[in-house]
């Protein structure tokens, strides 16, 4: 395949030119000339002076990413194997750490590929593929990462159809299949994971750093509610952190018996909890009718969610959730208001907060507040690319 030059827009070429990584819509004046995903694109101003070089590659944020400043560079094996060892060093702390075995060996952008994430589980990768178009340099990744590490076994979760959902496959790639559950460990806590099951394995890893702060500082003598609760992992550090109990909430039917799961593996009594698996816009009204207060509540919800009933954009809706959530918090009770969304920074974030408080009718304090780890590593000419945003929040009477 040959290159493509694609011609950027006057008054983007500065964005790009300061190392903006990735290929917007808005920014390309020649799209028509852009087929066949994985094709290397040149990055040139209106009178064709090169800016720089990546790949065509859809997917819901753009069309692909920039990779080199470097005109002749080539997107070969040598070209990765640079980028992942030099991920794998910034990360030999996680490596050092014999607490955590489960963490963010390369984050796209962060690391200099945009497109592509490879988490690690005790032994295991995992890559995640995130468009066409990267996935066209899986040979050379892959040849790359396998020169770089030892491993037990590596998966892959191709995440790239139209609506940029996962692709259901079996994502064996490379060494020994895992037996799963591979039981991990974070901060001291084992989880269990299944790198064989759908796009999602079980935990979350950039919450890491809030699981371990709920635990340390916020759980003891608590009634926590843990509201899109997932696999429970909010509850199971809420309990060994001394929580009196725990609720998990969440729509899905499989969140019950892998809640039950992650307890049980860390010796909590899982029937002492409450597991609801109900859609948790409804418990909230039940909670509501039922004068239910709880002192510490996670609120996590995804940034876009559909159920019979409820379509939430957390952008359009969060302030309202929140408003909801204050109604069900006891006086000086905390609130671990969170997000994934990247449509908005954290100062807007902050302002959902003061507008839920103020239409309630109640004063707030700031305790803390939380951005990606640092193994989610991301760049500052790319502010969207630090998703995550997690205040926790006191209910101030």
């Amino acid at each position: 395949m040959q290159d493509i030059r694609l011609k950027v827009n006057s008054k983007f070429v500065n964005k790009y030119r300061s190392g903006f990584p990735l290929i917007l819509t808005d920014a390309i004046l020649n799209q028509k000339d852009l087929k066949e995903e994985g094709t290397v694109v040149n990055l040139v101003d209106e009178k064709n002076k090169f800016i720089a070089k990546g790949y065509y590659g859809r997917q819901n944020k753009g069309y692909g990413w920039v990779l080199s400043k470097n005109e002749h560079e080539k997107f070969d094996k040598n070209f990765f194997k640079n980028k992942i060892i030099a991920a794998l060093n910034r990360r030999e702390d996680f490596f050092a750490d014999e607490d955590t075995n489960a963490f963010r060996v390369f984050n796209g952008e962060g690391d200099g590929v945009g497109g592509i994430t490879i988490d690690y589980f005790d032994g295991y990768y995992l890559i995640n593929w995130y468009s066409k178009g990267i996935y066209s340099f899986r040979k050379a990744i892959l040849d790359a990462l396998q020169e770089s590490v030892e491993y037990k076994g590596i998966y892959q979760k191709k995440r790239f159809d139209a609506k940029g959902q996962y692709l259901e496959d079996d994502d064996f790639v490379a060494g020994e299949r895992g037996e799963f559950p591979l039981i991990v460990k974070e901060n001291g806590v084992q989880f269990a994971v299944y790198l064989n099951e759908g796009a999602m394995v079980g935990v979350f890893l950039d919450q890491r750093e809030v699981r371990k702060t709920i635990r340390d500082k916020y759980a003891k003598g608590t009634n926590m509610l843990n509201t899109f609760s997932y696999t429970g992992a909010f509850s199971v550090f809420a309990a060994l952190g001394g929580a009196t109990k725990t609720t998990s909430v969440d729509l899905a039917n499989r969140s019950k018996p892998k809640t039950i799961e992650q307890l049980s593996l860390n010796g909590i009594d899982y029937e002492a909890q409450d597991i609801i698996v109900e859609d948790v816009f409804k418990y909230y009204k039940y909670a509501v009718r039922k004068n239910l207060k709880f002192d510490l509540v996670v609120l996590d919800p995804p940034s876009f969610a559909r159920s019979k009933k409820v379509v939430f954009s957390a952008e359009k809706d969060y302030t309202k959730l929140l408003k909801e959530t204050i109604a069900i918090t006891e006086d000086n009770g905390v609130i671990v208001a969170s997000t994934n969304s990247s449509a908005f920074g954290m100062s807007k974030f902050k302002g959902f907060i003061q507008k839920a408080f103020q239409e309630t009718g109640h004063k707030y304090q700031i305790l803390e507040q939380f951005t990606l780890p640092n193994d989610f590593r991301t760049v500052k000419e790319y502010p969207e690319g630090n998703y995550l945003k997690v205040v926790f929040v006191k209910k101030v009477v």
